[in-house]
């Protein structure tokens, strides 16, 4: 690989960070922008066939559909319960258990969403969690900059055990149940030290960065309750992957630590001395009065028949998963390159959010007219969004289908994986964490970031003689990390707090959090190689 085309292989990175990152530019002018770079890179440097790149192109848009789907169903949701009133209710109600928003922020974005992840996974919980926040009085870019952050560990064993199930198990080529027991018991295992810590620097950056104060120290104090929160998901997470497997430590964790940590606050058990609230907003906290009509229950009742149907429709033993996933809209032989895609709109949980969102309007008593428009103003919203992803997923297809080309060259992202194992052989696990951080940022997916490199990083595992679990797993524990600043993640949450535009902003906040987690994660697996306790 010539310098020119090490430059091509980096251009679907170098485009998100300058045009988003340092330019600023909103997605839905950076992200066409990108398309065109990759696209000339791929052509010109990688030689991938027109008719490929074309392909490439064509499923991008099925894959990005499903997202724009899944976003419009969070968008209706929240306006619905707006126009209800339910989320005034809401609002009151989490105030009840807790007017501290670090408190607040560690159950909804932390325990909540962790639950919606375990359930369904691919951009649901941001969906949820980050207009939730909004809603609670959060400030738009703090509430997406929380959920993005929170939504890394659980990932693991999210959408049923989609990432390891799927992600890593073909990435390796279908291995022995055994090891992918074992790798997943390695990854939760690293993450009793990594995210367990997780909520506290989450709470130090709300303080820093959104408090009166810009203080790291009040996010600090709430250090009792915040390490709670980090265990009381990762305890029951590692006893369900010991002993029950992959599908539900997730699930069992998030609903665990969510009855754990709401209890306790109720009780101001390990809570901070002094509550912390946004500038502004504490005489509004004790004072606002409750108008709405609605009680608690059924305010609360759309989010509980969200988590619901999604469990009813993802559980094999249930005949609705096989009843959905019968109605496919595919694409066929795209090109006759042998590129397919498919969508199955039912099965995607974007589908639940609409029917739910009907629901709603119907058992809350919604006003007609203001249901109306609440449909009105979510179908305009989401398209920038749709515009933006439409654009930003043919990218990541065209870098990821570059493997068919006249360069003789492996893919792109297959090629800058192979420099760096090349250079950074005898420490590989420091570097094997941003390897899947890599492949999230850039397919927005750590099931697909695992597929594409679990692969690679057992093959140099087995070339260095480091344990191959220990190596997976730490590739597992990256790709949760690169969550935090994939393009689809990040426009498809931006836009369902009406920050659309101001992508590039979220992705400097989450970057560095991203980058502290993977380093960490190297870091603690080469201190248990040298110590001689590393598993797998």
């Amino acid at each position: 690989m010539t310098l020119l085309q090490l430059l091509g292989a980096l251009t679907p990175v170098l485009a998100v960070l300058i045009l988003l990152v340092i330019l600023r530019l909103p997605a839905i002018k950076a992200m066409p922008l990108s398309l065109l770079a990759t696209s000339a890179s791929a052509l010109l440097l990688w030689q991938v066939p027109p008719v490929r790149v074309a392909a490439a192109v064509i499923e991008g848009w099925f894959v990005a559909l499903s997202i724009v789907w899944i976003v419009l169903g969070a968008i209706t949701l929240l306006n619905v319960l707006r126009a209800t009133t339910a989320i005034e209710v809401i609002r009151h109600g989490f105030i009840a258990i807790s007017p501290d928003r670090r408190v607040q922020m560690i159950i909804i974005a932390w325990l909540f969403s962790a639950f919606l992840e375990g359930i369904s996974g691919f951009g649901t919980p941001a969906a949820i969690a980050a207009p939730l926040l909004l809603v609670l009085g959060f400030p738009a870019l703090a509430a997406v900059v929380m959920a993005l952050i929170a939504g890394t560990s659980p990932v693991s064993f999210g959408a049923v055990g989609t990432p390891l199930l799927i992600g890593v198990a073909q990435g390796l080529s279908e291995p022995a149940p055994e090891l992918i027991h074992r790798i997943g018991l390695t990854t939760i295992t690293l993450d009793l030290f990594l995210a367990s810590a997780l909520p506290l620097v989450m709470c130090t950056m709300l303080t820093r960065f959104f408090g009166a104060r810009r203080s790291w120290r009040e996010g600090l104090a709430a250090w009792p309750f915040a390490l709670l929160a980090g265990f009381a998901f990762t305890v029951p997470a590692w006893l369900t992957a010991r002993f029950l497997g992959p599908e539900f430590p997730t699930i069992v964790g998030g609903f665990v630590g969510l009855l754990v940590a709401t209890y306790c606050a109720r009780r101001n058990w390990l809570t901070p001395r002094t509550i912390w609230t946004f500038p502004g907003d504490t005489d509004d906290l004790q004072t606002a009065s409750l108008t709405s009509h609605l009680s608690l229950l059924r305010a609360w009742l759309p989010y509980a028949l969200v988590a619901l149907f999604l469990i009813a429709t993802r559980l094999d033993a249930l005949p609705l998963k096989a009843w959905l996933n019968q109605v496919v809209i595919s694409s066929g032989d795209i090109l006759d390159t042998g590129i397919r895609s498919e969508l199955k709109p039912l099965y995607l949980p974007g589908t639940v959010f609409l029917l739910v969102a009907l629901l709603a309007g119907w058992f809350q008593l919604g006003n007609r007219r203001e249901l109306v428009q609440a449909w009105r103003a979510s179908l305009m919203k989401v398209i920038p969004t749709a515009i933006a992803l439409l654009t930003a997923i043919p990218m990541v297809r065209i870098f990821l289908r570059s493997d068919v080309n006249a360069a003789e060259l492996l893919s792109m992202p297959m090629e800058l994986a192979t420099l760096a194992a090349d250079h950074l052989g005898a420490h590989w696990p420091l570097a094997a964490p941003f390897i899947g951080g890599l492949g999230s940022f850039i397919a927005g997916s750590s099931t697909f970031s695992n597929m594409m490199f679990s692969g690679f990083q057992a093959a140099v595992a087995e070339h260095a003689g480091f344990p191959l679990a220990l190596t997976v797993a730490v590739q597992m524990i990256g790709a949760n990390a690169g969550n935090m600043i994939a393009v689809s993640n990040v426009v498809a949450a931006a836009s369902v707090v009406n920050l659309s535009g101001r992508e590039g902003q979220i992705i400097r906040f989450t970057l560095g959090p991203m980058l502290l987690y993977c380093a960490a994660a190297g870091v603690l697996a080469m201190t248990l190689l040298h110590l001689g306790i590393a598993p797998g």
